[in-house]
């Protein structure tokens, strides 16, 4: 019997329920449990497997570089952090809103930690997201110019819940066809859609960093309305210091093994 309830299983792609069901129905028998506490316990091994599937191909998928999460995040060290906001930012509330994040500060303060944490939890909570540098974003943009793509690829972007771009300012020039095209997705996003930016330059230097557009005040003016600024000191702690003797990279979460 218990071979063809293995192969029902299998046919029915229920692989946690299938790698579950002996050892539930010794424990059922030995316990003398119902059957539909049985069966009960069998559908949560499912739904738990296949929960923590989803959540390990978005992982995967997600464009993070490190997967750093606020647990580990040493706001005893970096005490410029108002820990409270980034555990109000944690709770999504913000995402629901459409509103955006901006972390200006010097590199090694924290920004990436912060931000990538914050899009740990909108991962674990089923959002679609999606990571990048804002090198690649803006060669993204650039090449969908060349091959006449810019509208399918903005498309695709303006749809995600959550756009995480790390290293806004970085790079220099950039082409009046990925400024405008940046001006397109962010237009699209504003107000609809949560954008997270970690930028070591301030709002005051946009306009230098995007070709001195009259659009980049317009940009700006509009983020700001519905946006939550964190911004670094100059003296915050630099935490890459091997004197704090922090971990110098995230620890890789264990659910990618169900992937």
């Amino acid at each position: 019997m218990l071979d063809e309830i293995h192969a029902l299983l299998d046919a029915l792609k229920l692989r946690h329920a299938r790698a579950a069901v002996a050892e539930q129905l010794k424990a059922a028998q030995k316990q003398k449990t119902s059957y539909s506490a049985f069966l009960l316990e069998l559908l949560r091994r499912e739904h738990g497997g296949q929960r923590d599937r989803a959540i390990a191909r978005r992982l995967k998928h997600s464009g993070l570089q490190e997967y750093w999460t606020l647990e580990t995040f040493p706001f005893h060290v970096q005490k410029c952090v108002d820990k409270r906001l980034i555990d109000e930012l944690a709770e999504l509330d913000f995402i629901d809103r459409g509103q955006s994040v901006v972390f200006i500060g010097q590199p090694a303060v924290g920004k990436s930690g912060l931000a990538s944490g914050i899009m740990m939890k909108a991962l674990y909570a089923g959002r679609r997201c999606q990571a990048i540098t804002a090198d690649a974003l803006f060669e993204e943009l650039g090449n969908s110019h060349a091959d006449r793509s810019t509208r399918r690829r903005l498309q695709r972007l303006a749809r995600l819940d959550l756009l995480l771009i790390e290293e806004f300012g970085f790079i220099n020039p950039l082409l009046p066809a990925q400024v405008n095209a940046f001006f397109r997705l962010m237009d699209d996003r504003c107000n609809r859609k949560s954008t997270i930016i970690s930028t070591n330059l301030g709002f005051d230097e946009w306009e230098k960093f995007l070709g001195g557009s009259a659009l980049v005040a317009a940009l700006v003016s509009r983020l700001l309305q519905n946006c939550k600024t964190i911004t670094f000191p100059k003296d915050a702690v630099k935490l890459r210091n091997p004197k704090l003797r922090l971990p110098a990279r995230a620890q890789r979460p264990s659910i990618l093994d169900a992937a």
